[in-house]
This record gives C-alpha cells, sequence and structure tokens, in this order.
C-alpha cells in the first residue's frame, strides 16, 4: 500500500460558512435530472397511495402530501434542480388529483401558480441551506497509536 492512498484516507473535506465556527463534512447533492426523474416517480407514488387511501381530491391533505415530497427531495438535492421537482410534482398533482383521469388543465392563472410557488417553496427552503457559499477546511486523522502502518 502506498503512501497517497493512506494520505487520501487520512484527509476529509469539512466545510464551514465564513464567519461561522461548525464544521460540517460535505455532503454530495444529486444532479438536477436525476432529482427530476425522482420527483416524478415519487409523485406517481405518492398519487397511487393517496387514490389507495381514497384522498385523490383537491384538498389541503393531498397539497400538503405533496408539499411534502417537495420539501423531502429538495433536501438531497442541489438548488438548481427545484423548478423541476416543482414541475414535475405540479403535473402530476394537476393531472390525477385536481382534474382526474390525467388531464392536465388550467384552472386559472392565480389558483395555478399558487399551488406551483407552494411546491417551488417547500424546495427551496430545504435545498437552500446545502446551497448557502462555505469554504474547505482539510482536517487530519491520524490513526491511533499502535496501529499497524
Amino acid at each position: 500500500m502506498g503512501l497517497r492512498p493512506l494520505f487520501l484516507k487520512a484527509m476529509r473535506l469539512y466545510r464551514a460558512r465564513p464567519g461561522g465556527r461548525h464544521y460540517y463534512p460535505e455532503l454530495r447533492r444529486m444532479a438536477a435530472s436525476l432529482s427530476g426523474a425522482l420527483a416524478f416517480l415519487g409523485a406517481a407514488a405518492l398519487a397511487f397511495a393517496l387514490a389507495a387511501v381514497g384522498e385523490l381530491r383537491p384538498c389541503w391533505l393531498s397539497l400538503g402530501a405533496f408539499a411534502l415530497l417537495c420539501a423531502v427531495l429538495g433536501a438531497c438535492s442541489r438548488v438548481a434542480a427545484t423548478p423541476l421537482i416543482a414541475g414535475a410534482d405540479w403535473l402530476v398533482y394537476n393531472g390525477f388529483v385536481v382534474h382526474r383521469y390525467a388531464t392536465v388543465a388550467w384552472t386559472g392563472t392565480g389558483l395555478e401558480l399558487a399551488r406551483y410557488g407552494l411546491f417551488a417553496a417547500a424546495a427551496l427552503a430545504t435545498a437552500l441551506p446545502a446551497g448557502l457559499p462555505r469554504r474547505k477546511i482539510r482536517a487530519e486523522h491520524w490513526p491511533p497509536p499502535g496501529a499497524g502502518r
């Protein structure tokens, strides 16, 4: 085993906000295309689950469930993926919950933009903290004394 793999294994990247004292391990986020695909599949599964429960109608429960799905997907996605997440959830919500039978129709500009805005705000609220600028800090992890070298 060479020196380079040991060095890379011992180094771990941490991130901290400028002026902050707390250091967090660097997390990788999903790409926007993968987030959009998972949002569409998750929204379809949620529509089937709401249909099985008998709540496949435009009410606060179905709207809140779709907003919660946007928030969960936004937490593990990049900030640039929020329009895709909101758009996929809005399409499934509009087609299967509001207008039933996979018919996407326009109810009115104010109402449809409010629904899309709710989904986008839920995804953005959880994706934005990870997108804030942070500085990289290297912290070395040395093996304990007596470990084989």
